[in-house]
């Protein structure tokens, strides 16, 4: 990832690097210096190179003390001995940092990356928003009927306003929600994120959001008796526990993609194979057979693609970040879970459903 982009000599002068202790600095696009991973790397390091000015050298020096967990980088800049430049980078200037292109490994062509590419055609037209709000709810009141339909729909909002919340914290522009008959519904964004921390909120914030609504729900049922309400409750966290399965491109795929991802050691990525094995044990232990299948696929998926993160120009989450993102992401689930188990117990054969399909 970019750790430093700053002026030396009227050109860019960046550095790139990994939690390895892998660096490169580029002048001008020009590889000058480059230090080879390690694996105890050294929070300092030194790079030195030299321009040709004429007949005149010009020697650069630029010294760096690079902490990970959690990030910082101090650097100075010396040209012929002559500090020019120091500073001090943290995780909120990367925050704030425009993403560039940059070339990297070519990705299959699937489907729904050409659906993505197809819609971003004519996302900016606000009528279309309306039509596919008309769409969803003949689709859905078609297949199922119109108020099931309309809760499907707030069901839908609410976890999309999740994510708009969660992009419009970090300052980014978004396009809004969309909903797409038969799919589901996206939030868009005009900007690139910077770090996985964003990554795991955006992610998380839709089921968030849909884990109060059915919490809202849950406590509206049992202070009116109301089924409609219980119905919302166990529905909309069928929906949202769904979005948190560890699988690509759902939420749940992007926040724990986030996590291994962040995680340099093979120690880590142990502990998050034992805990993607106890979230199987206790899907399975609850009768939850379709969970525990999910979860083990998915976090397979993940597993696999561990091996591919140094490509990715995000800075890592911390140990804190880590930590904090596992025990929100389980938290969620369990809660979600929970309400379905709850209302499940009934003999209400509609409000056991949810219960039944995770069973199945």
């Amino acid at each position: 990832m970019q750790l430093l982009s700053i002026d030396c000599l009227g050109k860019e002068l960046r550095l790139e690097g990994t939690l390895s202790g892998w660096q490169a600095l580029f002048w001008d696009n020009q590889l000058v210096s480059e230090k080879n991973a390690s694996a105890d790397p050294d929070p300092m390091s030194n790079h030195s190179f030299s321009l040709q000015n004429g007949e005149t050298e010009i020697l650069c020096e630029l010294n760096c003390q690079l902490d990970w967990q959690p990030f910082g980088l101090e650097y100075e800049l010396k040209i012929n001995q002559e500090m020019v430049s120091s500073n001090r980078v943290q995780q909120s200037d990367i925050e704030k940092r425009i993403p560039e292109e940059r070339q990297g490994p070519k990705e299959k062509v699937s489907a729904f990356g050409l659906m993505s590419l197809a819609f971003k055609l004519f996302k900016s037209v606000k009528v279309i928003k309306a039509l596919l709000v008309a769409g969803s709810l003949a689709a859905y009141s078609w297949l199922f009927s119109l108020p099931f339909a309309l809760g499907l729909i707030l069901c839908l909002v609410v976890h999309e306003y999740g994510h708009i919340r969660a992009m419009k914290y970090f300052g980014m522009k978004t396009k809004g929600i969309y909903l797409i008959p038969f799919v589901g519904g996206l939030a868009l964004s005009e900007n690139k994120i910077n770090t996985r921390w964003q990554e795991v909120v955006i992610a998380i914030m839709g089921p968030f959001f849909g884990l109060i609504l059915s919490l809202a729900s849950l406590v509206i049922y049992w202070l009116t008796g109301i089924e409609m309400f219980a119905g919302l409750a166990v529905y909309n966290a069928l929906l949202n526990l769904f979005n948190l399965l560890p699988i690509l491109p759902l939420d749940g795929g992007h926040i724990m993609k986030s996590i291994t991802f962040s995680m340099h050691s093979v120690v880590g990525l142990v502990l998050c194979i034992l805990g993607a094995a106890l979230g199987v044990l206790t899907s399975y232990y609850f009768g939850l057979a379709l969970l525990a299948l999910m979860l083990a696929i998915g976090s397979s998926e993940i597993m696999m693609e561990w091996k591919m993160r140094k490509h990715n120009q995000l800075l890592p989450l911390d140990r804190y970040g880590q930590i904090f993102s596992i025990v929100w992401y389980l938290g969620t689930m369990i809660a979600l879970a929970s309400i379905i188990y709850v209302l499940g117990q009934g003999d209400n054969e509609a409000l056991s459903l949810p219960m039944k399909i995770l069973g199945s």
